[in-house]
């Protein structure tokens, strides 16, 4: 097998509109555009806000087309948090994987905290995203605390593990923590995309501070605590 190229990846926090997906994927296709990125992660319901009651999107919605437009003409793929469909009804937690060919649900939440049991079904394994040889394991907040998630997506083989979260500032260090703990249990970079500026669900501030870190747990990029920033680092085998 030849060795995997280096992956430039970019940790983003883009500013949020409640409920408002047309907006948030303008936000999306424009933090895309700038990043300058092959991989580009977003928060946890990034599309939507931290909104409980979002209607589900589907990965066939129009409305996401700008976001599709936007990888195709940069060569990147990005992570993007939705509330998703069930089929049957009801909806998931989760993470939409978006390149120039479309969108399609690359995985759903299987740590619901909080209120989200309420509202959401909890997914039932986990996922992998796979990117230029490079095999992405997937979490959305809550999962990076469950070592038993984290331990099954490893199980899989892979070489990055990814994350999309929501998180109050006092929580910044938590987050942060649990990226080093992964990446030192699995021998594996951590990339953690997490929510900057209010939302809903009660987050009248969140934390920000978006990040990457290597397998030994150096950071290798950081955000502060603003909307709009990205943290940006090249991942090697």
């Amino acid at each position: 097998m030849p060795p995997r190229l280096p992956l430039t990846v970019v940790a983003a926090q883009p500013p949020c509109t409640a409920l408002d997906v047309a907006a948030n994927v303008r936000a999306h296709a424009d933090t895309v555009r700038r990043a300058g990125a092959r991989l580009v992660v977003f928060p946890e319901l990034s599309l939507t806000g931290y909104e409980l009651d979002a209607p589900a999107l589907d990965p066939a919605d129009p409305r996401l087309a700008p976001l599709v437009e936007a990888c195709a003409d940069s060569g990147a793929l990005a992570l993007a948090g939705a509330p998703l469909p069930l089929e049957g009804g009801g909806r998931s937690l989760g993470v939409l994987v978006v390149d120039g060919a479309g969108a399609r649900i690359a995985y759903r939440k299987m740590c619901l905290g909080g209120a989200e049991p309420a509202h959401f079904t909890a997914g039932t394994g986990p996922g992998v995203v796979e990117v230029d040889g490079w095999r992405l394991g997937l979490a959305v907040c809550r999962d990076m605390g469950a070592p038993e998630q984290a331990a099954r997506t490893a199980s899989l083989g892979i070489d990055a593990y990814v994350a999309g979260a929501v998180d109050t500032p006092d929580d910044a260090a938590v987050q942060e923590e649990r990226a080093r703990r992964i990446g030192r249990d699995h021998g594996v970079p951590v990339v953690v995309a997490s929510f900057a500026g209010p939302t809903g669900g009660g987050y009248d501030r969140t934390a920000g501070r978006s990040g990457i870190w290597a397998a030994d747990g150096t950071v290798l990029a950081r955000c502060g605590s603003g909307p709009g920033e990205t943290a940006r680092a090249v991942l090697v085998a």
